[in-house]
């Protein structure tokens, strides 16, 4: 692949990187989703400060053709422009104009699968094949992140059927360490791959993609919901314990509609809307982890820059427009005045 073209807008855009402190977050990180689309003005991103957000994550892609293929395809010229590199780079620069800081998180699209947590490859020369592709896929997103000074980046999304070849991993991290020097993360899925990853120690946090089934019921109480985060919060404490690592939920999001949190990582939402339900989800989550001293924030899935155009029957995960953003702000600014103030 050619060089990445965008690396010069460092200079023009941004008039040092910023100076990154070793150790985890020192405090809470306030984070948004935010969708990758079409060119936007800069003030698409002026209500995230009013919300008391300082983190966004963006996202460019990779295609691969099935869970089996070998070949990690990406481009940072193609696609919507706001996964494209000149897009994210925009972004993430406009962002910090706003006193946002920016997570990169690059994601793998499987054509034939459900999820990238599918990808395995059936044979040792496969496996180092995937390797060596999703290598160049994630070094140039590291080089992108060093040259415009992202201040954290993940090294992979959702990719349990690979996070088991842990000597891969670990070199591969290497690698990113050799070009990028901000904050490091994997995006573990919620299931039982947080507790299968062996390489925790080589990152500055724990992300997790947190989709956690906390009721079976249509619209559940805040209490009987917090009773369902209850055991999640235990395990993931002890997972913090156990790798002297703090938690991030790089991705957390509730529907707003009936049932939405029997399975929360369905995209379809053909219940009827009910915003309570979203709302007591996330009062209850906050609830649950804003006071632990391990838990160190929260990205919501999912900001829109454009709300209006993608709003699904008011069914869609984002909270834009609904009564659990006003949760999230409580949370966000109350917390945000506490750290000044220190």
């Amino acid at each position: 692949m050619k060089p990445i073209a965008v690396l010069g807008l460092a200079a023009a855009l941004i008039a040092a990187v910023p100076v990154r402190l070793p150790g985890p977050p020192p405090a809470k990180m306030r984070g948004v989703c935010w969708e990758g689309a079409s060119e936007i003005e800069p003030s698409r991103l002026d209500p995230l400060k009013d919300l008391g957000v300082d983190w966004i994550s963006e996202t460019p892609f990779g295609w691969v053709p099935s869970a089996g293929s070998s070949t990690v395809r990406f481009s940072g010229e193609r696609g919507l422009w706001g996964e494209t590199d000149e897009g994210l780079v925009k972004t993430a620069v406009w962002a910090r104009a706003r006193g946002i800081k920016t997570l990169l998180k690059p994601h793998l699209w499987v054509r034939y699968a459900d999820w990238p947590g599918d990808i395995k490859m059936s044979t040792e020369d496969g496996w180092a094949a995937w390797f060596a592709s999703y290598e160049s896929f994630i070094l140039h997103h590291a080089r992108l992140a060093e040259a415009n000074g992202f201040e954290a980046l993940a090294v992979g999304t959702e990719l349990g059927g690979t996070t088991g070849r842990e000597r891969e991993w670990r070199a591969l991290i290497a690698k990113v360490r050799g070009v990028y020097h901000g904050k490091l993360t994997y995006c573990a899925n919620w299931n039982s791959e947080p507790e299968r990853v062996a390489f925790w120690d080589a990152l500055d946090f724990i992300g997790i993609q947190a989709y956690y089934p906390l009721s079976p019921k249509a619209s559940p109480a805040k209490a009987e919901i917090e009773a369902g985060w209850a055991p999640v919060a235990a395990s993931l404490e002890g997972l913090s314990k156990k790798t002297g690592k703090p938690v991030v939920f790089t991705e957390l999001g509730f529907k707003s509609c009936l049932y939405a949190l029997k399975e929360p990582w369905k995209w379809d939402a053909d219940g009827e809307v009910d915003m309570e339900v979203q709302r007591n989800a996330y009062e209850a989550t906050f609830a649950t982890f804003w006071p632990k001293s391990w838990f160190a924030g929260a990205f919501v899935w999912k900001w829109h820059p454009v709300p209006q155009a993608v709003m699904h029957g008011n069914r869609d995960f984002t909270p834009q427009g609904k009564p659990a953003l006003e949760v999230i702000r409580t949370y966000y600014l109350a917390g945000r005045r506490s750290e000044s103030s220190r």
